[in-house]
């Protein structure tokens, strides 16, 4: 049977399609130590999902959630394809929070359109991105969400530090005046597959771009697996994986990672190419999944995949994948 593409025109993965929903509208970075061997919990109470489709309503996601074995998912809170953003009710956003207490299914994780570009040298662009952005922020409050991921953006045409400038300063302005503090809500600055001219293609990149918003906006890191296999860093030997984690401990320190992206990858490490594929079934493997959800210093994060939808049943199947490796 032939898969259904999800790959969007930039060549990134781009999950379920979603359907409108109704609107509600809310008018120095630490240089760490070494890894710690302080006790954790236990890893069966890690927080494993993947990307659902929020067709019937976000709340209708979260309940599907358990039906496949996940306790935490990630959505679009409006379709990743538009600027113009469908509105999310009050009684649909109370839905969700309801749903959400009554499974324990959390956190709530939403990935922002992939039309957003913070660090755009067009101001036009720029100036949209910024409103779409500020509504995805408004919607994230309304639904309770803990997470909202970001891929920090394309500079071409301008110095990597102008877009990193350039994409602090345009975040800074989309959450200004809203609402967030008391909340659980952060900014998770996504790890990118290393292409010419994309912010954050190294770890360096995410930390530099998350110390100048700390005096702005809650933010931390979104860490995807294949972007990172992709980008060069070695998750598959054992070796290369407690170096890649030294690097992460280093540059943004393990709890700033509140998730990881879990994606295997169609192309090879260092390849530049964001592919994904299903648990087990790329150039990653199983093995360096089951490192990263045993690994104690991620405890506290949450596992989502992110991974093709080629025929019924691979969401539950990519789920139960990772559920078996602990």
């Amino acid at each position: 049977m032939k898969g259904r593409d999800y790959t969007g025109s930039d060549g990134r993965f781009v999950p379920p399609a979603f359907d409108a929903l109704p609107f509600f509208s809310l008018s120095s970075l630490q240089m760490s130590s070494p890894r710690k061997t302080s006790p954790h919990p236990s890893p069966r109470a890690r927080r494993i999902g993947i990307h659902l489709s929020t067709t019937g309503g976000v709340a209708k996601a979260v309940e599907h959630a358990p039906e496949i074995g996940a306790n935490t998912l990630q959505i679009f809170s409006a379709s990743p394809r538009m600027w113009r953003a469908s509105k999310i009710s009050a009684a649909q956003a109370e839905q969700t929070r309801a749903a959400r207490a009554r499974l324990d299914v959390g956190p709530l994780v939403i990935h922002t359109s992939y039309l957003v570009n913070v660090c755009s040298q067009t101001e036009e662009v720029r100036q949209k991105s910024i409103l779409a952005f500020r509504g995805e922020i408004e919607r994230a409050l309304a639904l309770g969400a803990e997470y909202l991921v970001l891929h920090p953006g394309s500079y071409r045409g301008m110095t990597r530090e102008q877009g990193l400038a350039l994409a602090a300063e345009s975040i800074a302005q989309a959450i200004d005046g809203l609402p967030w503090q008391g909340t659980a809500f952060h900014i998770l600055i996504e790890n990118t597959a290393g292409a010419e001219f994309s912010l954050g293609g190294s770890f360096d990149q995410v930390a530099e771009l998350i110390a100048r918003l700390r005096p702005h906006a809650p933010v931390g890191a979104c860490l995807d697996t294949c972007h990172t296999h992709v980008a060069g860093y070695d998750l598959v030997s054992e070796t290369g994986y407690q170096e890649t984690m030294r690097q992460i401990e280093q540059t943004l320190g393990a709890e700033t990672v509140r998730v990881w992206h879990c994606n295997d990858a169609k192309a090879a490490r260092g390849s530049k190419l964001d592919r994904h594929e299903h648990i087990g079934q790329g150039t990653i493997g199983l093995e360096p999944f089951r490192r990263l959800l045993n690994d104690p210093e991620f405890a506290h994060a949450a596992f989502i995949a992110e991974t093709p939808v080629d025929a019924p049943g691979d969401e539950e199947r990519n789920v139960r994948a990772l559920l078996a490796l602990l």
